[in-house]
């Protein structure tokens, strides 16, 4: 498939066919590609929980929603997916990394860093498993683990403590679903978003 397309044809899905599991030799190359993602000193601070059976994915789920509530029409869909892909970043493994001799810096203060890039990369990783879903005629999601719930998710997946818990990418063959009505806010265009020089200066291309 063209990369044009693929980017284009990308789009996050919310239902799933629960009866068509992700094969594996695509799971392969789903995680092959992710960690071909940048990483700030070629750190590669990411862990990926991979949970494909029944049990895995339950005992996710058990540990994100609460039982007393029934699901709404998004985690109804979600639900359906036969592939989670819980994306983990470690930011000790950057601040080692920085610390090296190659690197100049003599300590591992956090405070150096602009933004996490442990986390930046791990998107980024994530990304790559949504494009490479689209290639192999897959559907995908990347969605965020609530925040009173990541204690809950450490403990039941054996998440270490000093990982960050970055999102989640479930895969699987789309199923009928509904549009986010956030897509109604339209896309921005380049010209909008893109700036010559300057801040406020219209990129003339």
């Amino acid at each position: 498939m063209e990369f044009s397309h693929v980017v284009r044809a990308r789009r996050m899905v919310r239902n799933y066919d629960p009866d068509r599991p992700v094969p594996d030799e695509v799971l392969s190359r789903v995680l092959e590609n992710a960690v071909r993602a940048p990483s700030a000193g070629f750190s590669q601070g990411w862990d990926f929980v991979v949970l494909r059976s029944d049990e895995e994915r339950a005992a996710f789920w058990e540990a994100t929603t609460d039982p007393a509530s029934p699901p709404d029409s998004w985690l109804r869909g979600i639900l359906n997916a036969p592939c989670l892909i819980v994306c983990c970043s470690n930011p000790g493994a950057y601040l080692d990394r920085y610390a090296e001799p190659d690197k100049g810096w003599t300590d591992r203060d956090a405070g150096r860093w602009p933004v996490p890039y442990w986390d930046v990369d791990t998107g980024m990783a994530a990304l790559l498993m949504l494009l490479t879903a689209v290639d192999e005629e897959l559907a995908g999601l990347f969605f965020g683990v609530p925040v009173e719930r990541l204690d809950t998710v450490r403990e039941a997946l054996g998440i270490p403590d000093d990982r960050n818990l970055v999102g989640v990418v479930s895969l699987g063959y789309r199923a009928p679903d509904r549009k986010s009505p956030s897509l109604s806010r339209g896309r921005r265009e380049v010209e909008q978003v893109a700036h010559a020089g300057r801040f406020g200066t219209p990129l003339d291309l």
